[in-house]
């Protein structure tokens, strides 16, 4: 039957990854959309043929978290590199952070970042708009325009910082939307706090960093924000889960509330360093939260591999060398990260800490059904977008800062060795990056909701 179509692209000698199982079969695609999956034998004829020599076929990775820096902070990164940098990765969606300047508050600069982006992007791009205390009346308008979901920062990176009674009445006005809210979940009083007691000892050294975010800051924000949620039926995802303390909680909470609306996610710099090894990086590895200790990341493990943790990201938030060359208070806190996840967490699936398929489950399926983008994205079926990353899992490199696709490439992971690489990359159908080199153009899509 298949014999009868003509696809524009087929992938044969493969395997399709899903997150319970794995299964050897070929795909067809056409006009971006997959139309059969069958045996090498029976699959139609094709424009373009890929030869995958037996390596893996995942749905397309999907990165929740990235800060594309446009418009407002493109010296640092813009929607062009930033792209590039995620095919690179084996990356098919992105969505994109709102601290950018203008900030995405309001449908005049969601619309700005629209026009910024349009015919620059290799990956399929959504975003996030917004929320603070000044903008509680742009929620559904910015909804109306197509935004993928909202953000808010509990301290004051957007502007006015919202209180417990304009937080509920932001989860009220969100929850009618049906879209989720990522929440950078850091009590800002106890973090502020702390920072002020320690600022007065004069005290400069890396250690002060993390000791001025307390666990216990992220811990109560959590709870506080999983409380909102249950009580106004708003969907929420906690973004970059840093510690123990944060993922008890979160067990907790998804062990108690029989109708729960959150998510969670962690990054692999939180997995990979402790405090001691991003002490040894220095200021690069400066980031909010901080990369805590050897017993948070053990913990974040456990919390990933029994479900507490549902999704992967970056936090990719790109920095230029000037802006770290300060003291331990002033330097930026971010680097690149797009770009190395799915290489560093391969690594982890080689070395047995996960399986393929859990990996497939946190880093395309899960961020789909999160953000509304299921099962038209991360899944391989019939009808489904056809995004598609292949993996040779014994492919071996060491990342180095140089080789890189961002516009700046400060990154923790300086000389780490990762064994398991992207081949291709392709989104839409298309075939965006080939065995390390670029093969296609900046047409992807825009997703507005």
């Amino acid at each position: 039957m298949c014999q009868n179509l003509e696809a524009d692209l087929i992938i044969k000698n493969t395997k399709i990854v899903f997150s319970s199982t794995i299964v050897k079969a070929g795909l067809a695609v056409k006009n971006g959309k997959i139309i059969a999956i069958t045996t090498d034998e029976n699959l139609p004829k094709a424009d373009k043929i890929i030869d995958a020599k037996e390596n893996l076929t995942l749905p397309g990775i999907i990165d929740v978290h990235v800060h594309f820096r446009e418009p407002g902070f493109t010296r640092k990164e813009d929607f062009f590199t930033g792209s590039m940098a995620a095919v690179f990765g084996g990356v098919t969606t992105v969505v994109d952070m709102p601290n950018t300047n203008p900030p995405t508050l309001n449908i005049e600069s969601f619309r700005l970042k629209i026009e910024k982006a349009k015919g620059k992007t290799y990956v399929n791009l959504g975003f996030f708009g917004g929320v603070c205390g000044e903008n509680l009346d742009k929620i559904q308008e910015l909804a109306k325009a197509g935004v993928l979901g909202y953000k808010i920062f509990m301290d004051k990176v957007l502007g006015k910082p919202l209180d417990d009674n304009s937080l509920i009445e932001a989860f009220k006005l969100i929850a009618r939307t049906g879209l989720r809210v990522a929440v950078h979940a850091e009590d800002p009083k106890l973090v502020e706090q702390a920072t002020l007691n320690l600022k007065k000892t004069g005290r400069k050294d890396f250690r002060v960093w993390v000791e001025s975010r307390p666990s216990l800051a992220e811990a109560k924000a959590i709870e506080k924000l999983a409380f909102f949620s249950h009580k106004t039926g708003c969907k929420v995802h906690i973004c970059h889960v840093s510690s123990k303390m944060g993922v008890e909680v979160l067990r907790k909470i998804k062990s108690q509330l029989s109708k729960i609306f959150l998510t969670s996610e962690t990054c692999p710099h939180y997995l990979l360093l402790s405090f001691e090894e991003a002490e040894k990086v220095g200021l690069v590895s400066k980031i909010v939260p901080p990369i805590r200790f050897k017993e948070d990341k053990e913990n974040l493990w456990y919390g990933l591999l029994d479900g507490t943790i549902d999704i992967i990201a970056s936090d990719h938030s790109p920095h230029l060398p000037e802006d770290k060359a300060k003291d331990v208070w002033d330097a930026a806190t971010g680097f690149v990260g797009v770009e190395t996840s799915l290489p560093l967490m391969l690594t982890q699936v080689n070395l047995g800490r996960l399986t393929i398929n859990h990996y497939v489950k946190i880093s395309a399926e899960n961020p789909a059904k999160a953000f509304g983008l299921y099962p038209k994205k991360g899944f391989i079926q019939v009808g489904s977008d056809a995004d598609l990353t292949i993996v040779n899992l014994k492919k071996e490199s060491t990342i180095k800062s140089e080789n890189l696709h961002s516009k700046t490439r400060l990154t923790p992971f300086e000389g780490w060795k990762v064994k398991g690489l992207p081949t291709y990359t392709i989104v839409n159908g298309k075939i965006m990056m080939e065995n390390g080199e670029i093969t296609g153009k900046p047409e992807g899509n825009l997703i507005l909701l």
